[in-house]
């Protein structure tokens, strides 16, 4: 359980989820976004919609369900539920040990090949939360560009919740948030809040600048993207689908990964028994096969 949800974990006696609307809405949601929630979500779930429930009138879950599921009801509550069901745990520079990889390791050669000088290198950061992934990849890159004349990039950040991509456009962070980003790195890239008390920062206007995002549900056929990525990070996000949707997602991405490109995944997560066209090239980092 994470810290959000132990914080949750504190029902509203007056609205209460009877097991079957546990049932109903867990398989809704499943069915939606690809999400699995086991019997022990179900007090995390209860505690999250409750706030929904009372924002819409509503007296019970058996309601709440009949009018998320209605074939009459259109997109926008359903957006709205997943926003409230999804965890969105993340840092910057979080499993440092991928950064180096890919610096030290992927782009050397990647470069050679012209991976970023006669092309932009692509970067997809898949599951991207509140932004800080994204943005400290667009950190390491531009600190690698500095050493490599003409290197180019540009990255894309997706998440299904309209939520979290709101606050990764917005680009502020509390000053806890950037407590694992170099001091070099954060005289260069963070701006202060005029109001210093707040201890708040923003990326900076040129940082931002190279990082784009958009909605995307893994459970789509088509995820909309035409051009091939080159590098994708999809860190800490598998973990919550069942073995058939982690496959099914996994080739999705795969599609869209340039051949040889690389794919960084969760050090708590493995494709071991997965049928994907990726190979193991380090500890969580894979590759597409040529």
């Amino acid at each position: 359980m994470s810290n959000r949800e132990e914080a949750e974990a504190l029902p509203d006696v007056g609205l209460r989820m009877t097991e079957s609307d546990f049932r109903k809405l867990s398989a809704f949601i499943h069915q939606v976004c690809g999400i699995s929630l086991s019997d022990q979500k179900r007090t995390m779930l209860e505690s999250r919609l409750q706030k929904r429930l009372r924002a819409l009138g509503m007296a019970s879950f058996r309601e709440y369900c009949a009018h998320v599921t209605s074939d009459a009801e259109d997109e926008s509550e359903r957006i709205r539920m997943i926003d409230l069901v999804t965890t969105n745990k993340t840092d910057f520079f979080r499993e440092a040990n991928h950064l180096h990889y890919l610096v030290d390791k992927a782009l050397p050669p990647a470069v050679a090949a012209g991976w970023g000088t006669s092309r932009p290198l692509s970067v997809w950061s898949a599951g991207c939360s509140t932004g800080e992934e994204p943005y400290t990849l667009a950190m390491v890159l531009s600190e690698f560009a500095e050493s490599v004349p003409g290197f180019r990039f540009d990255i894309l950040g997706t998440d299904i919740s309209t939520r979290v991509l709101e606050a990764a456009r917005r680009a502020v962070y509390d000053s806890d948030k950037i407590a694992p980003v170099p001091m070099p790195i954060r005289r260069k890239y963070l701006l202060r809040s005029r109001d210093r008390e707040s201890g708040a920062v923003r990326i900076v206007p040129e940082l931002r600048s190279l990082v784009r995002f958009r909605r995307l549900n893994f459970l789509e056929s088509d995820f909309g993207l035409r051009e091939p990525m080159d590098v994708v990070f999809c860190r800490n996000v598998i973990i919550y689908f069942d073995k058939p949707t982690q496959e099914t997602i996994l080739c999705r991405i795969a599609r869209h990964v340039t051949p040889g490109g690389y794919v960084f995944m969760g050090h708590s997560e493995t494709l071991f028994g997965l049928r994907v066209p990726l190979v193991q090239v380090a500890p969580t980092v894979y590759r597409k096969q040529a």
